[in-house]
């Protein structure tokens, strides 16, 4: 998607490490515009698959998320990160280690809000290790629910993310993919 990639040439920040800050448009601050163009094209991509719900994971997963779910007419699910008192009942749950973060936590969703006729595309902000969708598959799996596919911003093609999602036999479209961010110069694929 050149409009994403443009953007990330303009006003992404590369850091030590790989690692690629997008908060001023992407993740913290949130350029409206641009994930109304981010979910028209994963609907686009994922038209013929009848989503009926999207899965993303606390935080930065859910404003694309929700954006992506008006143009599928479906609600949006977000795997939590801590049990809260307003979660009442069971909960499907699994680890995931951030890659950002460097540390590994539980994730949750209620059993009432994801079952065996949901027809899931995990929604997510970044793909590197491929961590935070291996956890989101599994709450989908425990659930009996389909996986159609995983729609991603930005994936960092240099790292061993999508390979290890689609040797699960998931669909992986990511809208841009980073080739390498050497010297702080950002190719993409």
């Amino acid at each position: 998607m050149v409009l994403l990639e443009n953007r990330i040439l303009k006003d992404g920040k590369v850091y030590p490490g790989s690692i690629l800050k997008v908060d001023s448009f992407l993740n913290h601050q949130m350029d409206v515009e641009l994930l109304n163009e981010i979910g028209k094209e994963f609907k686009r991509i994922y038209s013929d698959c009848e989503v009926n719900k999207i899965l993303t994971i606390e935080a930065s997963g859910i404003g694309i998320a929700c954006i992506t779910a008006q143009f599928f007419n479906c609600p949006v699910l977000f795997a939590k990160k801590t049990k809260t008192k307003n979660i009442a009942g069971t909960v499907y749950k699994t680890q995931v280690k951030s890659y950002t973060h460097g540390t590994t936590y539980d994730v949750i969703v209620s059993k009432e809000f994801l079952g065996k006729n949901d027809k899931v595309l995990i929604i997510d902000d970044f793909l590197a290790e491929g961590n935070a969708l291996l956890g989101l598959i599994d709450l989908c799996n425990q659930a009996g629910a389909e996986v159609v596919g995983c729609g991603i911003a930005v994936e960092k093609g240099f790292q061993p993310g999508s390979k290890r999602i689609r040797e699960k036999g998931v669909r992986v479209e990511s809208l841009a993919v980073i080739d390498s961010m050497d010297d702080g110069e950002i190719k993409f694929k």
